[in-house]
């Protein structure tokens, strides 16, 4: 029909050929106009016929912003009645800000299942497209689906389920967990590795030296390994070498007697040594530690003995140490910036925290994690992660290491007040990281890489069957242990064909 409509612009009449070129008949211009009005007509009435019958909620603009289609599912969502609103421009009854039909108007943008706000007492998901002709916009349609009622039902779940998690959290201080490393997440060989090596430091009570980028965790392995070898009630004292001025730290380590010094408390003070006394000291950073004090350090280590500032008394250094640095300290040594005799002194037994680019298959588990943590502590609803936003992660360095990525977690879900997750909200420094030129080092789960959701899937698979094994199949304290309910667990498991 677009071919024969412009040759009526010349005659009246066109003739109809055989491909041999023998006439055969002709069609008239009026012939053409009662065939194309015969078609709109069933076309129309198909489309009637559709709209009348969705139980959606169907809407369109034209290209002026006024509502040419408003569906029987639009009218029992808004309480607009059709007549009210056709042929009038759809902002006079919403706030312009709040429609996703505008916005697609004009950007030519499409959205998928969104989570959308058209009025503040209502929430759908929504479907937009523009309408095109001959390359240009000339209106936009919506399909939506009414969700109000899922969404403040979810909204009451969700705050009864955070006052659930708050209890667990102080029934978790009142009876905490037997095992010290549930605080360590992940389940990459490396970071089985790095537990498994401190479960056997466990065993004895020699001194450590944990090395590891900044960020990568080493207080957390520096508490489980005091956990799993010392008794319930016994302190973990940690003191962060680079975090106190020189002139401070020999009070800070030793305690004082009263009236040691001016500004002294009257009473005196007891030092990190006393306070670790049958326990852990922890020294956090220790290639910052003064030179001045790394001498009295290791006179402490080495004698077991040690007099508070001002003090007389001799008093007994009755402790285990954990010493942490990002530091190359065999380097410092070789510079003067450390002395070799303390280094020898610690580094009876040395592990190695390895950074979260050695361990991206943890990255899914970890930030599911902190947007559970996140999103209770903020009250956001967030239903999910979009998948290409964990792309960005997975393809990230993470120079910052977990601490980096918590604190990405965190942006991601302070912006997201809606409770939809964006690419945008990411920092500038990951999403542009993703040209593609350094792809990262991620070890597919089957050899072969499938798609994004499947090796979500089997890392997903994995980590259940890690927490069921932790459990020895106890499927309620796996569960417990996921942040699942046990009915969820359940569906999992049957999804991944996880048996008894």
């Amino acid at each position: 029909m677009n071919d024969i409509i412009p040759l009526f612009q010349e005659s009246d009449y066109i003739m109809v050929t055989e491909l041999t070129g023998h006439p055969v008949g002709y069609v008239t211009a009026a012939d053409a106009l009662a065939a194309c009005y015969q078609s709109h007509q069933y076309l129309e009435a198909y489309f009637e016929a559709m709209i009348e019958t969705m139980d959606a909620s169907v809407s369109m603009i034209d290209d002026q912003e006024n509502t040419v289609v408003w569906t029987p599912g639009a009218e029992r969502i808004f309480s607009i009645k059709a007549k009210d609103i056709l042929g009038k421009p759809m902002p006079e009854f919403f706030p312009v800000d709040m429609l996703q039909i505008l916005k697609t108007h004009k950007t030519g943008e499409g959205v998928f299942q969104k989570l959308h706000q058209p009025r503040p007492d209502i929430y759908v998901l929504i479907n937009s497209n523009p309408i095109r002709l001959n390359g240009k916009i000339i209106g936009s349609v919506v399909a939506e689906t009414d969700i109000t009622s899922e969404v403040r039902l979810n909204q009451e779940l969700f705050n009864a389920t955070s006052k659930v998690h708050q209890l667990q959290q102080q029934m978790a201080h009142l009876n905490p967990s037997s095992d010290p490393f549930s605080q360590i997440k992940g389940t990459s060989k490396a970071i089985k590795r790095t537990v498994d090596m401190c479960r056997k430091i466990g065993s004895t009570k020699a001194t450590v030296l944990i090395l590891g980028e900044s960020g990568v965790g080493k207080e957390l392995f520096a508490k489980a390994i005091h956990d799993i070898r010392e008794k319930p009630d016994a302190p973990f004292i940690a003191i962060n070498c680079g975090a106190i001025p020189p002139s401070l730290f020999e009070s800070e380590l030793f305690g004082y007697e009263k009236g040691a010094f001016s500004g002294a408390d009257l009473n005196g003070k007891k030092g990190k040594i006393q306070l670790a006394a049958g326990g852990t000291l922890f020294l956090d950073e220790i290639g910052e530690m003064p030179l001045e004090m790394q001498v009295k350090l290791l006179r402490v280590l080495q004698e077991k003995k040690f007099y508070a500032v001002g003090g007389t008394k001799q008093l007994n250094a009755d402790f285990r140490v954990i010493a942490a640095t990002n530091r190359d300290l065999e380097e410092q040594v070789k510079k003067g910036d450390f002395r070799e005799d303390l280094y020898y002194r610690l580094n009876v037994v040395t592990l190695v925290v390895p950074p979260l680019r050695e361990r991206r298959e943890d990255i899914i588990e970890l930030t599911h994690c902190f947007l559970n943590e996140f999103a209770l502590s903020y009250n956001r609803l967030i239903q999910d992660i979009p998948q290409e936003v964990l792309l960005d992660l997975l393809h990230y360095h993470w120079p910052g290491n977990i601490r980096e990525l918590r604190n990405t977690i965190e942006r991601l879900v302070v912006f997201s007040s809606d409770g939809t997750i964006e690419r945008d909200y990411l920092p500038l420094s990951i999403l542009s990281n993703r040209n593609g030129k350094d792809l990262p080092q991620v070890v597919p789960t089957t050899g072969a890489f499938q798609t994004l959701q499947e090796e979500l899937e089997a890392h997903e698979k994995q980590i259940i069957l890690y927490a069921l094994k932790m459990e020895n199949g106890n499927k309620l304290a796996a569960a417990k242990r996921l942040g699942l309910s046990r009915a969820t667990l359940y569906n999992k498991m049957n999804k991944f064909g996880i048996f008894d």
